[in-house]
Parts: C-alpha cells; structure tokens; sequence
C-alpha cells in the first residue's frame, strides 16, 4: 500500500502537469481574418516571403518587410505573442521600423498561422524558433551582416531576452510586456485563475518542459542579459494582469536600475495588449467594441456576422495606426544608440 501511495504521489503531478500543458499549448494559433493586417494598409511597405526550418525540422515562415530607397542600418527580428496567431498582428510595428531606417524580419513561430506544427508545444518554443531564426538572418545575404536588432511583445519579450543566451553577438533588445522565464508566466496564470495552491504544481511543470526543451526551458532573460552586452529597454504597463510586473519588470528593474546598459519605460495606466498602443488607438477601440456590442445586442451571433460586420465597418485606417509613435521614435532612437 505504501509504495502504491507513493507511485501516485510522484505520479500523479506530472500527469496533471503534463495535461495542464497540453490544455494550453496543445492546439495551433491563427490570426482572426477579419481584423488581419494587410500589406496594401500600409503606404510603401514591401515585403518578400521566406521559408527556414526549426528545431524538429518544421518549416516556419517569415516576411522580410522594407521600403525601397532606404539603406538600413540594421536588421530588426521581431518575435510574436501568444495566442492570436503569428507576427501579422505586428505588421504595424514593422511598418514603422521600415519607415525609420531598418529592414524587418518578422516570423511565425511553430503552430503560428503560415508556419508549421499541430501545436505550439509550450512557451520555451518561441525562444528555440527565434533562435533558429535568427541563424537564418545572419546567413541571408540579403541583409548583408547588418546588425541584429530584437523586438518582442509577451511570449516575444520573453523570447527575445531569453534567446540572448545563445546569441550575445545582438546589438539591442526591446522587450515588451514581457517575463523572466517560461515557469513565471505559468505561475503568473495558475494564481490567477486557480489561486496560490497551484504553485505546488510548478517544481511538475518545470520538470515536464525541461524534459521536453532542455536548455531552452532553463533559459532565462535575466541569464540572457548576463550573458550579453546588448542595450535592453523595458517597456510594461502598470495594468497589466496577463504578464503582472513582479514577474519580469521589477526582477529587472532591482537589478538593472541604475545599469547604462538598460532603459525602463513604465506605463503606470497601459494593460498588456495596449501598452504600446497610443491615446487616440484606445479610444477607437473602446468605440468599436461598443458599437459592436450595440449592434450585436439580441442578435444570435454568427462567425459570418462578425466577420460581415467588421468587414464593412473597421477604419483600416485607424486599426492600422495603432501605434504610439511617441514610444516607437523613442524605440528607434534607443536602437540607434546601440549601433
């Protein structure tokens, strides 16, 4: 009785662990069609499609984005989020980097809209894939050895710190919104929807990623940043609760604060997905999202409606500029100081 007590105990966590992570990582990511961007949104941007492999041989795809008759003076990589599919939701952050003075090279990751994998697998993934890609920038003559900058939001903050520790020859890092490791961002969640009890879960769930990614789920920003001398900026919202400061933000603001190395950019009444997005982009939203409701309201709704619906009445325009570009000029100036 005893050892079959025992085999449980051991046993049991990881099972749980184990169909935890697949619950949440075990299903592929695309973007909504309705609300995608599309290069025609954006005035003078182009773009040429590229195919890499990844770590378990699967294709990705990424996008070199650029402007004709602009030299750039480095490479900006940009790592997607989690959840809403691949990089097309930060199609208007490489069309601002284009528009300043860089070449863009934006990717989706594994199980990601164009790129390959029944499922994402879990969160170390996105550091392995943006490492592979950018192997794959650095052996492309396209760019021409330009230096390499990393620009992440969420799950692409993370990775883009993280990933410092195989590739310290970057310039620059801005991480957005981001967390120190992959077990943060599970914590983060487990506590916020099952309380403080789900901790006992996390030694299983570690276990079971390191398992599965080996030295990517050891990988940390905060290793990352020791293992390079590349500028960081830290950008985070004061209301965000998908990504709560304590898990990133304050880890490296108390040991980063009076670092020349490292800029903090904190905004005290941002959230996670709007932190970057100006005054005037959430209000529009605000007001789509209450016209919608209004419209909708008693309404049986449909897949094809919304689709209809938002079809004949987004601004692109204004969905298109979302951007703070106060926060974006004072991005490219900070990649600037790097080079």
């Amino acid at each position: 009785m005893f050892v079959v007590l025992t085999v449980i105990l051991i046993v049991a966590p990881f099972s749980i662990s184990a169909i935890v992570l697949g619950t949440v990582f075990g299903t592929r990511f695309t973007t909504d069609a309705a609300l995608a961007y599309r290069l025609s949104d954006f005035e003078g941007l182009k773009a040429v499609r590229y195919e890499f492999t990844s770590n378990n041989n699967q294709k990705l795809v990424g996008y070199r984005y650029f402007v004709d008759g602009v030299a750039p003076q480095a490479v900006v990589v940009i790592a997607h989020g989690f959840g809403g599919g691949g990089h097309n939701s930060y199609m208007d952050c490489a069309n601002y980097f284009a528009q300043n003075g860089f070449v863009v090279f934006a990717y989706d990751a594994t199980a990601n809209d164009e790129s390959d994998g029944k499922a994402v697998g879990g969160l170390p993934q996105g550091v392995i894939d943006l490492d592979y890609a950018i192997d794959y920038v650095k052996s492309l003559q396209e760019f021409c050895n330009l230096p390499i900058l990393l620009f992440g939001h969420s799950w692409g903050g993370y990775s883009v710190s993280s990933v410092l520790n195989f590739h310290p020859e970057v310039k620059a890092v801005v991480s957005v919104a981001g967390f120190n490791a992959a077990s943060d961002l599970m914590l983060a969640q487990g506590v916020q929807y099952a309380g403080r009890a789900s901790a006992i879960l996390m030694p299983y769930v570690n276990a079971v990623e390191n398992a599965k990614f080996g030295k990517y789920a050891q990988a940390t920003a905060m290793d990352g940043f020791a293992n390079s001398t590349a500028k960081v900026m830290i950008v985070h919202g004061g209301q965000d609760t998908t990504v709560p400061q304590q898990y990133g933000y304050e880890i490296y603001l108390r040991e980063y604060y009076n670092s020349d190395r490292f800029t903090f950019v904190y905004r005290g009444d941002r959230g996670h997905n709007d932190v970057y997005y100006s005054d005037q982009a959430i209000n529009y939203i605000k007001q789509i999202n209450e016209e919608f409701s209004s419209y909708f309201e008693g309404v049986t709704l449909t897949a094809e409606l919304r689709a209809k619906y938002i079809n004949e009445h987004l601004d692109r325009e204004q969905w298109s500029n979302l951007i703070d570009s106060d926060l974006f000029g004072q991005i490219v100036e900070f990649y600037r100081s790097a080079l």
